[in-house]
């Protein structure tokens, strides 16, 4: 299935002559005052490792300051230059003399376009510009705390499309009926097709006791649901204790909230007498890097925990001392597991401590540094590959794991039977 399947366009013929159709906009120059946006001082970056997803980006704080006051008329060697900026007057002048909607073409949504024009050249969609909204939403998720349906968005690996990978227990999404898999088509009637997952989730959220249209695909057949909003508190850490002293920890995002999530889930689990543990990083879009690391420190032996290399070879390495960890340990993985879910599931079957069962996991292997703007907004930028505990590149690829065991949904519609996870039982306890 692409992209096509739910996003036809068409094109209207026309019969005006050939000559008729010739831009006759005059370039009125005055653009030069603008380009100067592009330069605007940039503060604190940070490094994201996004899902596609992504989601949501797995990142670490780096001081990093851009000063710029070039003139881009005299730059040479750039895109940002005289005859450029006398190109994009006059396409601006075609668009007020012509476009058939005028107040769609506000300076606002220009600039903005402009922006994401130029970070879209790069055909990364992991390279992006946020509108001011935008920031604060993404910046919102980390938190914990967000007004919304409840749900995790993520890019289809197929079409490239936004889909929701994971569904909060007893949110609006839950109760709509929305499910993990969901292609998103539209939210309130805008086209969400070619959207980043930033520019969806910014559609998605609102003040609570809104409602919000949702039009998604689901293998091939459209269904429209209208949650309303709510104040969404992200438990991004569930547990509990199954049968024989099998403990079962999920782990849904890698939020700034986590590792004390964790920590809490992981010694009451220890307390009711866990002498197996089972970790499930399905549908996790990945995450901060601050979070991962602090929850791989606590079951990995001493040594590497994953590393990045940017495009001169100059690298850097995440490590952890070591933990005091002897539980006998099941992963649980699939298509949706992502970024930061891929770095923990990397360094557990690299150092041997724990066995990998479901699905090649999604194949997020690269990173982006993040720059706000002095304006509120910000950018995303590609610069470095990542590898994992022995030095596995993932992107396009993902982790196979030890045991491929696809996911039974007949079943679990049946009778909640989750075919995977009593896998991982048998496992543990020998079966």
């Amino acid at each position: 299935m692409n992209e096509r399947d739910f996003n036809s366009t068409e094109t209207m013929p026309t019969e005006q002559p050939a000559q008729d159709m010739r831009p006759r906009c005059r370039s009125r120059g005055g653009f030069a005052s603008k380009a100067g946006i592009f330069a605007l001082g940039m503060a604190v970056g940070i490094v994201f490792l996004a899902i596609a997803v992504h989601l949501f980006p797995v990142r670490t704080v780096a001081e990093q300051t851009i000063d710029s006051e070039r003139d881009p008329a005299s730059t040479t060697g750039s895109a940002i230059n005289k005859e450029s900026i006398e190109k994009l007057q006059l396409l601006e002048d075609c668009i007020r003399e012509y476009y058939y909607e005028p107040g769609d073409a506000t300076v606002e949504t220009l600039e903005t376009g402009l922006y994401r024009g130029l970070m879209d050249s790069l055909g990364d969609p992991y390279t992006v510009y946020y509108t001011p909204e935008e920031y604060n939403s993404m910046t919102e998720e980390t938190s914990g705390i967000y007004k919304g349906v409840g749900a995790y968005i993520g890019l289809d690996t197929a079409t490239g499309a936004p889909v929701f990978t994971g569904i909060m227990p007893g949110t609006p999404a839950e109760k709509a009926g929305l499910k993990v898999g969901d292609i998103i088509c539209e939210v309130d009637g805008v086209d969400t097709l070619s959207m980043d997952t930033a520019e969806v989730a910014n559609l998605v959220k609102g003040e609570e006791g809104t409602t919000v249209t949702i039009k998604v695909n689901r293998g091939g057949k459209y269904v429209t649901v209208t949650p309303t909003r709510e104040t969404i508190n992200v438990p991004t850490v569930t547990s509990e204790m199954l049968a024989d002293g099998v403990g079962y920890l999920k782990i849904s995002q890698f939020d700034d909230v986590t590792p004390g999530q964790f920590d809490e889930n992981f010694a009451e689990l220890k307390a009711n007498g866990m002498k197996y543990m089972i970790l499930d990083l399905r549908d996790n879009p990945g995450g901060t890097v601050s979070a991962v690391t602090q929850i791989a420190s606590e079951l990995l032996p001493g040594g590497l925990i994953f590393y990045m290399e940017d495009k001169n070879g100059e690298r850097e390495e995440y490590k952890c001392p070591g933990a005091d960890f002897d539980i006998p340990l099941v992963v649980l993985v699939n298509g949706y597991s992502a970024s930061a879910s891929e770095i923990l599931a990397g360094a557990i079957q690299d150092a041997g401590i724990g066995k990998l069962i479901g699905t090649q996991t999604y194949g997020k292997g690269i990173v982006q540094n993040l720059y706000p703007l002095g304006d509120g907004s910000a950018f995303k930028i590609t610069i470095a590959d990542y590898y994992t505990r022995n030095g596995r590149n993932i992107h396009k690829v993902g982790i196979e794991p030890d045991e491929i065991i696809e996911f039974d949904a007949d079943q679990y519609e049946k009778d909640e039977t989750d075919n995977q996870l009593e896998r991982a039982k048998d496992i543990l306890l020998g079966k």
